[in-house]
């Protein structure tokens, strides 16, 4: 009998893996709370859930009589996932890896008892600031008020110092979203309330900031062990912001690292009980060691594990996560090849769009491009970028090496913007 998925999400993210299950022959179920989601068209079947509707969810694994359940790039149905997984039996981590999981906070406690090194972070309210925020040197030099800061908690916990400047972020979303860079206090209040306005919760992380090149880990956690599949280097826009402009696998990073990264994503693994799932790891690199930034139990966006990844390894993580999902076996080697790929996002001058020549149309025949998109057209406006919702096209590339790919990259940016005129 055909065996039935059911997939978490009929968005842009979730279009490739539900493409893949409809290659493997599955009958594809999608589930999402928009009536008018992207690819509702892509699947089977669609059901209008909300997301926090676990009965109604319930009702739909029934009405199918569901065998697997998967989600690609997104954090926000990961807790329900793990309930009705639990329910029914189906592969999966436990709500309390869920939950672990899409707090940042929580996340960062369960690092420090895994030994996993990471950013230090602090939570942090607009009250704990008015009442707790001082500046320790100012009562020695009140003109150095902005050099550091700290955060007294309750009596029963540690005092713990952090110094400008630091990141803030909400505890609970993804994709850069209220991210951003803080150098003073004001900036620090300013920005807290932005990424309030990206929360559910009424606190937010602060944490330091690590110096550095900024990398992410495609792994995946199956019959209890972890397995690195490939090395991510990160390109982002200039601070305040900090979100992704482009990515290159593999990564320019020593086999000494990537053996202590292979080690430090097995403590993952360990620490938050990542089992039968993908992982999406950021880290830094710099002269003082490795620091983990954060971690999710799924698979990375930014096509990063849809596209870059079997561009780069003859690996799809897709196709393996439906494996696991279907308790089939699991296989990351045949086929594997070393290549490298690469993605740039489209990066223009804000202003509006006045022309764009029509010569953009020949950017998929050029050499060594996998695939091109914008959705840019005459009169619209270009906003600066401060979260991967506001992007405006992408360009993939494959090649041979990682040089290879950067100099396509660098090259056929230039020529894409050249193309489209912004005043």
């Amino acid at each position: 009998m055909q065996k039935k998925v059911l997939i978490f999400g009929c968005g842009e993210l979730q279009r490739s893996i539900i493409l893949r299950a409809n290659k493997m022959g599955l009958y594809t179920v999608g589930i999402d709370p928009c009536e008018d989601a992207t690819c509702r068209g892509d699947v089977d079947a669609v059901e209008v859930v909300g997301g926090q509707d676990y009965e109604g969810t319930c009702a739909v694994v029934e009405k199918y009589g569901i065998d697997a359940i998967v989600t690609a790039a997104t954090d926000k149905p990961l807790v329900m996932m793990a309930r009705i997984a639990e329910k029914y039996g189906f592969p999966f981590y436990s709500v309390e890896t869920a939950q672990w999981s899409t707090d940042k906070f929580q996340m960062k406690q369960r690092f420090e008892l895994g030994d996993v090194p990471h950013a230090r972070g602090i939570l942090l309210n607009s009250e704990d600031l008015k009442r707790s925020l001082r500046s320790k040197s100012l009562e020695n030099n009140k003109d150095n008020f902005s050099d550091r800061f700290l955060i007294d908690f309750e009596a029963d916990k540690p005092t713990q110092e952090l110094h400008f400047p630091v990141i803030v972020k909400p505890r609970d979303n993804s994709g850069s979203r209220g991210v951003k860079l803080c150098r003073t206090k004001e900036e620090l209040e300013q920005s807290m309330a932005e990424a309030l306005e990206y929360s559910k919760l009424d606190s937010v992380l602060v944490e330091e900031f690590i110096e550095g090149p900024e990398y992410s880990i495609e792994g995946l956690h199956y019959d209890g062990k972890s397995e690195v599949i490939q090395f991510t280097e990160k390109k982002t826009t200039e601070f305040p912001y900090n979100v992704e402009l482009g990515h290159i696998q593999p990564a320019n990073i020593s086999e000494e690292n990537k053996q202590k990264i292979r080690e430090i994503v097995a403590k993952i693994g360990k620490a938050l009980k990542f089992e039968n799932c993908p992982s999406h790891t950021e880290l830094k690199i710099n002269e003082r060691g490795i620091f983990v930034i954060e971690t999710s139990p799924r698979l990375g966006g930014d096509y990063i594990t849809s596209t870059l990844v079997p561009l780069s390894t003859g690996i799809n993580l897709e196709d393996q996560l439906l494996h696991i999902a279907l308790r089939e076996r699991v296989d990351t080697q045949t086929g594997r090849e070393k290549k490298a790929s690469g993605v740039c996002f489209l990066n223009l001058p804000c202003g509006k769009v006045t022309a764009i020549d029509v010569a953009i149309r020949e950017v998929p025949t050029w050499p060594n491009v996998y695939s091109f998109a914008t959705s840019l057209k005459v009169g619209d406006e270009i906003y600066p970028i401060t979260s991967s919702l506001n992007r405006y096209g992408q360009v993939i590339v494959q090649g041979d090496s990682r040089e290879v790919v950067k100099h396509l990259l660098d090259t056929y940016s230039i020529r894409i913007n050249h193309l489209i005129t912004v005043i």
